[in-house]
């Protein structure tokens, strides 16, 4: 018998020594991102296959999302390891205040990503020439479960425009905005993400349309006042369109990756070490990966950083505020 049990053992240790990489490669991560017409999307794909080509035994998926509030509640119910998200929509999962008022989310940053620009997007032949003009007319103003759309309604409060009264609201993603101004079912609509987005290069490349992107930096200070000092002026630079002839002062709000306090620190170390290490490949895959940079990452996230991309910051000389 003690024969039999020592052989068994040994099978079972050899069973064991060939499985683990069998098994290693088993373990999956899916990164939530946002539409298929932003930045979040593609970016989060690049994301996936550097993360899949370069950790041995990981293998990563970008999913499709309604934005940053989705992958806060997706993290949360622990359907997801990381995702995109605005500082803004972070912030009030991290607090548990409004979209988030019912639970809070115990979110950490991975890393700081680049700044997200709002967009308010017309074309020529709609009439709108300001802000103010969007009374009246048919406006997107994101989708359910979006960043964009919690910035969005911040906007409209700090100009005075009732969503449900001043405006006939639609609730649409990029992509989907874009073919409902093509088919003139809407006016006008909010977008948040970054420069170019393929949506709207799209839309000004249709044939007998004109792109106008709106000023609204005028909305900062009456935002920051109710809601924290989280939006800062930015400026979209002229031709960022086909036929965006002059440049536009907007608001920008800074993209973080978000993940559960409950990823090990071993993995979140190893998460941010390759994606900052192999970051030429995710520019490759979006320029707006080129502003993703070791100096803000001290600066740009309201919520704690996860300790270990924390750590490898650390490492790299960043020095957190206490």
């Amino acid at each position: 018998m003690q024969a039999y049990a020592r052989a068994a053992l040994a099978a079972i240790a050899a069973w064991a020594l060939v499985a683990t990489p069998s098994q290693a490669q088993q373990s999956r991560i899916s990164i939530t991102t946002g539409g298929t017409g932003g930045v979040y999307y593609p970016l989060g794909g690049g994301m996936a296959n550097i993360l899949s080509k370069y950790v041995p035994g990981l293998q990563a998926t970008a999913e499709v999302t309604g934005g940053s509030v989705d992958n806060l509640k997706l993290i949360a119910a622990g359907k997801s390891e990381f995702g995109f998200s605005m500082v803004d929509a972070a912030w009030d999962g991290y607090k548990g205040q409004d979209k988030f008022k019912d639970a809070a989310v115990a979110a950490r940053t991975l890393m700081v990503l680049y700044p997200n620009r709002m967009q308010v997007v017309t074309v020529e032949g709609s009439g709108i020439q300001k802000l103010a003009d969007l009374r009246g007319k048919r406006v997107s103003t994101g989708s359910p479960g979006s960043g964009v759309e919690v910035m969005t309604l911040r906007v409209l409060d700090a100009i005075g425009i009732d969503p449900k009264k001043d405006i006939r609201q639609e609730r649409l993603g990029a992509a989907e905005s874009v073919n409902a101004i093509k088919d003139r079912k809407i006016d006008a609509f909010f977008w948040v993400g970054g420069v170019p987005t393929a949506a709207i290069t799209d839309l000004a490349a249709t044939p007998g349309t004109k792109v106008r992107l709106l000023d609204h930096a005028e909305a900062i200070d009456a935002m920051n006042r109710k809601h924290g000092p989280l939006y800062v002026k930015g400026i979209i630079p002229a031709n960022s369109y086909a036929g965006q002839a002059r440049p536009v002062e907007n608001i920008d709000v800074w993209n973080i990756l978000v993940a559960s306090d409950r990823m090990s620190d071993e993995m979140a170390y190893r998460i941010v070490r390759t994606l900052m290490e192999k970051k030429p490949e995710l520019v490759a895959v979006h320029k707006e990966a080129q502003n993703i940079d070791i100096k803000y990452q001290s600066i740009g996230s309201p919520i704690p950083y996860h300790p270990g991309a924390k750590k490898y910051f650390e490492e790299q000389g960043v020095r957190f505020p206490n």
